[in-house]
């Protein structure tokens, strides 16, 4: 049985994954990290009502990436549920993200970027040394940041030998200007767009975590332009539909997760369009 802890599972692209992973991979037990309680409940709920089978497949875990606590807290009871095995885990998809400035733009490199390393920090210890995976849920507004930063934070975040003391002053270096924000409106400026910084950012993560794991297959991905709460507002205040805007559903952003996930990709620390194919970090 492969279990598979999906991070912000309670809906969108999350939720979708869940679904897709239990119908089409018998093999798989899908472990819901949901920070919110009732609405990972009310998932877990609409998940079983699809099909009351999936039940003996699928657990809940109350998981806010934000919180170093909750990361840890959920990690004690994966192992205590999974007690007397060393390595209970197959792989851990990072799906959680946030793009709504009204949040706060520190609040989206928290739980985009170190969201994301906080996951892999504790859970990376459950997973099977030999066959594991993870696989970072990132966007294609990463590389289109890349395209348009200075070299300098480029040639950082797109080093096949990047450190990740060398991500974590970038993403220092942002929070400290965050303050600029109205005074600084560069198109070379590392604040100026914070949803495509913390993804490209995810993604030289996922090439140092590569790095720093070689028996591991450790991928980034973007899903594609998915319609969800993240994508919806901008459907709005362009006064289209989702799919006008060209958008297309959750359950079709899943591909290139699953595919990380479950099929044969070449190599590790690489970055996959929704095609499920290679593409360029900038």
């Amino acid at each position: 049985m492969k279990r598979i802890l999906i991070t912000g599972s309670n809906k969108g692209i999350g939720l979708a994954t869940a679904k897709n992973l239990l119908q089409s991979y018998k093999e798989t037990f899908v472990l819901m990290g949901s920070r919110d309680l009732k609405k990972g409940e009310e998932a877990f709920d609409s998940l079983i009502s699809k099909n009351p089978e999936w039940k003996n497949r699928l657990d809940l875990v109350q998981l806010d990436v934000e919180s170093e606590k909750s990361v840890s807290d959920a990690s004690l009871e994966i192992a205590k549920k999974f007690y007397g095995e060393p390595s209970p885990l197959y792989s851990i998809l990072n799906n959680a993200g946030i793009a709504n400035h009204v949040l706060g733009l520190n609040k989206i490199v928290q739980v985009n970027t170190y969201g994301t390393k906080r996951v892999c920090d504790v859970f990376l210890k459950l997973l099977d040394p030999n066959i594991g995976r993870v696989v970072n849920v990132t966007s294609a507004s990463g590389p289109v940041y890349l395209a348009n930063c200075n070299q300098d934070v480029k040639k950082i975040l797109t080093n096949p030998n990047v450190k990740w003391k060398e991500i974590d002053n970038l993403l220092k270096e942002y929070q400290e200007r965050l303050l600029e924000l109205d005074k600084d409106n560069s198109e070379n400026s590392i604040i100026g767009n914070a949803y495509g910084f913390s993804k490209a950012c995810a993604n030289a993560y996922t090439i140092y975590l590569a790095r720093e794991y070689p028996k591991l297959k450790i991928n980034s991905c973007t899903p594609g332009f998915i319609e969800t709460d993240l994508t919806r507002p901008l459907a709005i205040a362009n006064g289209k539909t989702p799919a006008e805007m060209g958008m297309k559903t959750p359950d079709q952003g899943t591909s290139a997760s699953i595919f990380l996930l479950m099929g044969n990709p070449l190599g590790s620390g690489h970055y996959y369009g929704s095609d499920c194919k290679r593409s360029p970090l900038d």
